[in-house]
C-alpha cells in the first residue's frame, strides 16, 4: 500500500501535469524543471563543489561519510532536452549518503542545440577524466534516471566498443532504453503515470536524434548487444510508462550474461527517488548497498 506522503505527491504531480500548457517552449520547459526542483533543497551538511571537467560544467556532491576513493558518476534525466546539476542535486547528495561514495554531476549538452553524440561525447569524456585523474575503473560505478539511464548505457555501450577498461557497476532508474517507443506500458500505464506522457515521449527523440534510426543500439539500448557489461541494478515504477523500457532490458541483459539486480516498486512512478517519500528511502538505501558492495571493497584496496 502507498505511503500517504507518496498519495499526496502523486496528487501534486497530477495536478501539476494538467496544468501545464501544450506548446511550451524548450525554455518554458527547461525552467519549469529548474523551479521544480529547486523546492526540493539539499541537506546543509552535503558539501557541493562546482568543477570543470575538460570544459564540461559539473559539481562534486558528497555527503560527510563519503570516501574520496569512491565514485559514482551520475547522469541525468530530463529527455536529453533538460535538466542540470542542479535539477538533481538532491537526488545525488541522497545517492552520496547512502552509498557513502563522491558523486560527480555534469551539466552534459542539451538538445536540440547539441543533438546526438554531443551527451554521448561528453559521458565519455567525464568517464575517462576520472580515470586520467587517478580513479581505477574498480573504483567507479556509473549510473542517471530516465534519459540518463539511457545515455548510462550508451556511455557504457561506447566505452566497450573502445576498449576502455569498463567500471565496477551500473545503476539505472527509470532508464529510457527504446526511443522508438514501441514498449507496451506507454498506452497501459498511461493513466496510471503522473508525471510523463506519452506523446511527448515519442515527440521528443526527433530533437535528439534527428534523422537517426531511433533503433540505433546506441540510443536505445534494448537493441544492443550487452555482452560484458558490468553488473547492474535497475528500478522502476509499476505505474510508469517506460515500465517496459526496464523489463525488456533486463531480458536482455541476462541472456547476454550480465548480472542484473531488478526492482519493480509497486504504485510508484517515473523516477520516483527524486521525492521526499518513504518508498523513495528505502530505493535510495537499496541503491547505496549496491554501489558499497561494487566498490567499496575495491576502493579501499
Amino acid at each position: 500500500m502507498a505511503s500517504p506522503e507518496s498519495s499526496a505527491i502523486r496528487k501534486f504531480l497530477k495536478e501539476n501535469m494538467n496544468a501545464q500548457k501544450p506548446g511550451q517552449t524548450i525554455e518554458e520547459v527547461r525552467r519549469a524543471f529548474e523551479e521544480f526542483s529547486s523546492m526540493i533543497p539539499v541537506a546543509p551538511d552535503i558539501k557541493v563543489a562546482k568543477v570543470t571537467v575538460e570544459g564540461i560544467p559539473a559539481e562534486w556532491v558528497s555527503a560527510p561519510n563519503a570516501d574520496s576513493h569512491m565514485v559514482l558518476l551520475y547522469l541525468h534525466g530530463g529527455a536529453y532536452i533538460m535538466g542540470s546539476c542542479s535539477t538533481h542535486r538532491d537526488l545525488a547528495a541522497k545517492l552520496s549518503r547512502a552509498s557513502a561514495a563522491k558523486v560527480l554531476v555534469i551539466d552534459y549538452r542539451l538538445a536540440p542545440e547539441h543533438p546526438y553524440p554531443a551527451a554521448l561525447e561528453d559521458a565519455v569524456t567525464a568517464y575517462r577524466w576520472l580515470v586520467s585523474s587517478g580513479h581505477s575503473p574498480e573504483q567507479i560505478a556509473v549510473g542517471g534516471d530516465s534519459a540518463g539511464g539511457g545515455l548510462t548505457l550508451s556511455l557504457l555501450l561506447s566505452l566497450r566498443e573502445a576498449g576502455d577498461a569498463l567500471p565496477s557497476a551500473a545503476v539505472l532508474l527509470s532508464p529510457w532504453t527504446d526511443l522508438e517507443g514501441t514498449g507496451d506500458s506507454l498506452e497501459t500505464r498511461a493513466d496510471a503515470d503522473p508525471r510523463i506522457r506519452p506523446m511527448e515521449t515519442r515527440n521528443t527523440p526527433a530533437l535528439y536524434l534527428g534523422d537517426l534510426d531511433r533503433r540505433d543500439p546506441v540510443v536505445s539500448p534494448i537493441y544492443a548487444d550487452l555482452t560484458g557489461l558490468p553488473p547492474m541494478l535497475v528500478h522502476v515504477g509499476d505505474d510508469e510508462i517506460l515500465l517496459d523500457d526496464s523489463v525488456r532490458l533486463v531480458e536482455r541483459a541476462r541472456e547476454a550474461g550480465v548480472d542484473v539486480s531488478f526492482m519493480i516498486y509497486d504504485e510508484m512512478w517515473h523516477v520516483f527517488h527524486q521525492f521526499d517519500m518513504p518508498e523513495a528511502a528505502e530505493a535510495i538505501a537499496e541503491i547505496g548497498g549496491f554501489v558499497q558492495k561494487r566498490i567499496g571493497a575495491r576502493a579501499k584496496r
